[in-house]
């Protein structure tokens, strides 16, 4: 779409939104929000940009009758190249996920216990940062480790209401497996050791997005294990559904409701249908266009955190900073800024050379 049709388009949900009736249908409500939130900054950028080339024609005019309106001139033009810079990526075709939550699923890999730590590690680093940028989470299922950490854990993340940039923007980059160089609370001899967790990251899927046929999902109950209150290992409340065209198995055991396991685990399987789908018709479009997060391969690493140096260093675009202590405590922002500016320079560039 060009920019008059996006205008167009932003004009249009304004008047919807402004219906009463429209907010009798959450659904429909909160999809015109997010859409109206994506447009706004492009149609923001574009009134001041319009309203700084009047300013400029006008200061140049007088310039010629008034010199001190040279340099207000000079600055109104910096002004508009700058508005012209920031018009142009806005305008840069997006991510269709960009809009979407997420499925965050954090996965011990090698180094046993160890690993199991640093998974919940990195579930309390994606839980404050969450809090840090005003996001909604919930746990939607969980597999604790006997020293504390996490076998594995899946937890839901939410924007709060429309927001201009969805959690999918920023949490996609995440995907793949994370490495971590300390002395293990499990070393008595002060050595140094190294092991990875996986981290899966899937847009979270609309019953819109992707279609479920009762008859094609076998579901099976069973009692839960682990940590949990009385009605743990006395009740089938556990429930693991499989998607058989596909193969796809989830399960769920948080809640004590079989009914509401089975709802968390329909939620999950939605969105990795929904990953799969795209995954897809990326590959069938174009296997270089495809995003750097669904061609990540999962053995290799994305992300090194180094202890003894306080060091994390992301491989895919070169960052490196010293305040890993921070990024852990939820200060994640400049890591994954460094990742969507890298992202936006790809998409520019091809943008610009087609």
């Amino acid at each position: 779409m060009n920019l008059d049709d996006l205008i167009s388009e932003y004009a249009g949900i304004e008047e919807r939104l402004a219906d009463p009736s429209v907010h009798a249908d959450q659904s429909l409500a909160r999809k015109l929000g997010k859409r109206y939130a994506e447009l706004r900054p492009i149609v923001e950028t574009h009134r001041e940009l319009s309203a700084t080339e009047d300013d400029l024609g006008t200061a140049r005019e007088l310039a010629g009758e008034d010199a001190a309106f040279a340099a207000e001139a000079e600055e109104l033009g910096k002004r508009r190249a700058e508005l012209e810079q920031r018009l142009q990526r806005l305008l840069v075709p997006r991510d269709p996920s960009d809009a979407k939550d997420v499925i965050l699923e954090v996965k011990a890999g090698e180094g046993g216990e160890e690993s199991a730590l640093f998974a919940g590690d990195l579930l309390r680093m994606y839980l404050r940062y969450a809090e840090r940028v005003g996001w909604k989470t919930e746990i939607l299922d969980s597999h604790p480790s006997d020293l504390g950490g996490y076998k594995d854990v899946t937890v839901a993340v939410k924007a709060r209401g429309a927001q201009e940039e969805g959690v999918w923007t920023r949490l996609k980059f995440e995907g793949g497996v994370h490495r971590v160089q300390r002395v293990p609370a499990t070393e008595s001899q002060g050595r140094i050791h190294t092991s990875a967790v996986g981290v899966l990251v899937t847009p979270e899927a609309e019953d819109v997005d992707v279609q479920i046929d009762a008859n094609d999902l076998r579901i099976d109950v069973y009692r839960s294990s682990g940590p949990g209150g009385q009605s743990v290992n006395t009740t089938d409340s556990a429930v693991r559904i499989t998607h058989l065209p596909t193969g796809v198995v989830v399960s769920c055991q948080n809640e004590k409701s079989q009914l509401q396991n089975k709802e968390q685990a329909l939620r999950i399987l939605r969105s990795r249908l929904l990953a799969m789908a795209q995954e897809e018709a990326d590959a069938a479009a174009s296997a270089e266009r495809r995003s750097q997060v669904r061609t990540v391969d999962r053995s290799e690493r994305v992300r090194t955190y180094n202890y003894p140096e306080n060091r994390i260093s992301d491989h895919r675009v070169g960052y490196k900073a010293y305040n890993l202590d921070q990024v852990l405590d939820g200060d994640l922002q400049n890591v994954t800024q460094a990742l969507v500016d890298a992202e936006m320079e790809r998409r520019l560039a091809e943008a610009q050379g087609s």
